[in-house]
């Protein structure tokens, strides 16, 4: 992503372009699948690691990413497809490789609907599938 389209994606989320911003917004574009907060300050070594949390902290308020748990223990964080205030985070499901340990996009994937009982209020769902990613199989 050119630095323009990351200032552009930024100001439409309400977000002031900075270096660093720019720099974690281009990150987190350029990999086609959630990145954890320590691989993202292993490849971003100019910036502060707090200023990175910081950072993701400011994008996931403004609706620029959103947060997966895939069960690993760490949070991954990943642009959101959309980009309007309206639909926060993107519903699809994510495929985490038991193996190498990496989580990714499976966007072609149909979500399953689920229904929860009356009186319950359903905020967010997480959809991962887990087993061993196509690279780690073809190593074994």
């Amino acid at each position: 992503m050119k630095q323009e389209e990351c200032v552009r994606l930024l100001s439409e989320h309400g977000i002031k372009a900075t270096s660093n911003r720019i720099v974690v917004v281009r990150q987190l574009a350029l990999l086609p699948r959630p990145l954890t907060l320590s691989e993202l300050e292993t490849m971003i070594l100019s910036i502060e690691k707090s200023g990175i949390f910081r950072t993701l902290t400011l994008f996931r308020e403004h609706h620029l990413v959103h947060i997966i748990e895939d069960g690993s223990g760490s949070l991954r964080y990943e642009l959101c497809h959309s980009h309007s205030d309206d639909e926060d985070d993107d519903l699809h499901v994510h495929f985490f490789c038991e193996q190498c340990r990496r989580t990714f996009c499976l966007d072609g994937v149909p979500v399953p609907e689920v229904c929860v009982p009356e009186g319950y209020i359903a905020v967010s769902a997480s959809h991962i599938v887990k087993g061993i990613c196509p690279e780690c199989a073809e190593k074994n």
